[in-house]
């Protein structure tokens, strides 16, 4: 191989062997430079930032974590308030027909008013699939007083009703009015096929 001969000869120069000598030697110095002046794994000034910054990252990470345990206990209390709201307000779909039905004509017998029709109809609460909107459409004939001793009646009934309408004719004789209110509660039960 005449390339390896040529390079074995030109190293026996002396010239060329100190050349080689003083490339290593400035490598060399070139890589204990780099490593002194700027370490692997950066120079302080480098660490104390990224450990400022790691620090303000785990504070905002304890704020974060401190915010979403409000938020949980926040639910949990929602869902505890929730469930006695539903265990006291809402009642069974066979059982509430009747007894809406009973206080309703309770109410008005103590307003003294006159009931001259109803109709009930249920539909299923969107999003849920035990509750169903129970809509009760009365007509009642009423003077006023005893209109407003029917309304006041409602609002304090210890079931939750929701009068969401109201519509209240005189009649062409007398003081009588012809009030239509819809009432709407809510029943559980697993099907609306049966009232």
């Amino acid at each position: 191989m005449p390339g390896i001969s040529q390079l074995t000869k030109k190293l026996k120069d002396p010239r060329v062997a100190v050349r080689v000598l003083l490339g290593t030697l400035v490598m060399a110095n070139l890589v204990a430079a780099l490593i002194l002046f700027r370490p692997w794994g950066g120079s302080a000034e480098d660490l104390a930032r990224q450990q400022m910054a790691l620090r303000q990252q785990l504070t905002a990470a304890q704020k974060h974590l401190s915010q979403s345990k409000v938020v949980v206990e926040k639910v949990e209390r929602a869902r505890k308030e929730g469930d006695q709201f539903l265990a006291k307000y809402i009642t069974e779909r066979r059982s509430t027909m009747s007894q809406v039905k009973e206080e309703l004509n309770h109410i008005a017998a103590d307003a003294g008013v006159t009931p001259k029709g109803d109709s009930i109809n249920l539909d299923p609460v969107e999003g849920s699939d035990t509750l169903w909107q129970m809509t009760i459409s009365e007509v009642y004939e009423a003077k006023y007083p005893n209109l407003a001793k029917l309304i006041n009646m409602l609002d304090k009934s210890g079931r939750f009703l929701i009068i969401s309408n109201m519509v209240a004719t005189p009649k062409a004789t007398g003081d009588l009015l012809t009030v239509t209110l819809r009432l709407d509660t809510f029943v559980r039960g697993t099907d609306g096929s049966e009232l």
